[in-house]
């Protein structure tokens, strides 16, 4: 694993988002792997890991405000315009004509956006626990959630949290929830720790209408080969919903992941051999 970074320019100056990547730089497939809405690009170790040892260069960003990426000066630029623009720098950056795209939650949005654009470099897309309809419910869950400003006396006691808030993620050994545990934290100020994001992030989540998201016509235009994970539990792509993303836009192959909802979280083997497998195929 390598750590860079890339230089992104908003309104009010520039930023650095930060990128691991993994494999051989000149590999022929490039694979980019793009984290949720508070997640960062190390949740996908193990996944970029066992892609990268089948010969891919797989490179997993940290979406500016999260992980090791700066934070932007004006909560209100976190949204996907920004993303889109960042991704679009980062794109450049690994210099190649085509790439394919993992996403999970905001990822999977931020993938499926950059599909539906004219002369897209998205060779193939994998779509993880979201889709072009999502319900008013699961949002106000996840506001909820942002709204609780957290920290931690130590890592026990940030593990314990992230055990029952992303239960959802699945059947994870211990040395995953460590590992999880371990790069979702920062240290706080006086001390213990905090998670590794921006709490801007949910102020500017916050000035949003909660309504339900209608994405419908971003689907439809997409036309490249399209993977949907689902997690058999999920409230925030319902299987109404992931039926029909199998029958229109790009007819995405579909397959729902018991034992999970939101979101299935890539790191059990299975999981892992599946999506190298069609990514492959």
């Amino acid at each position: 694993m390598r750590a860079h970074h890339v230089r992104c320019l908003s309104g009010t100056g520039f930023y650095r988002m930060a990128y691991t990547e993994w494999g051989p730089p000149g590999a022929e497939r490039t694979i980019v792997c793009a984290h949720g809405l508070t997640r960062n690009g190390r949740d996908f170790d193990d996944l970029a890991g066992s892609l990268a040892a089948a010969g891919a260069r797989v490179v997993c960003p940290d979406v500016v405000g999260r992980g090791r990426s700066d934070w932007l000066a004006d909560p209100a630029g976190y949204g996907y315009p920004r993303y889109m623009s960042d991704m679009a720098v980062l794109l450049g950056r690994l210099d190649r004509e085509r790439v394919d795209w993992i996403g999970t939650s905001m990822g999977g949005l931020l993938g499926m956006m950059l599909a539906a654009q004219a002369n897209s470099p998205i060779r193939r897309l994998v779509v993880n626990d979201v889709g072009p309809f999502i319900p008013k419910a699961a949002l106000e869950r996840i506001a909820a959630y942002l709204e609780t400003r957290r920290r931690f006396a130590d890592l026990a006691e940030a593990e314990a949290h992230y055990r029952r808030v992303y239960e959802p993620f699945g059947d994870l050994s211990d040395a995953q929830w460590r590992h999880l545990t371990e790069t979702s934290v920062r240290p706080a100020e006086g001390g213990g720790l905090t998670p590794l994001y921006d709490p801007g992030i949910a102020q500017a989540f916050a000035a949003r209408p909660r309504e339900d998201v209608d994405l419908w016509p971003v689907w439809d235009a997409i036309g490249c080969p399209t993977l949907v994970l689902r997690g058999a539990d999920s409230d925030l792509l319902l299987a109404d919903t992931a039926a029909e993303m199998g029958q229109r836009g790009p007819r995405a192959e579909v397959v729902e992941i018991p034992g999970c909802g939101h979101a299935p979280a890539l790191m059990d083997e299975g999981q892992i051999d599946a999506v190298g497998a069609w990514l492959a195929g």
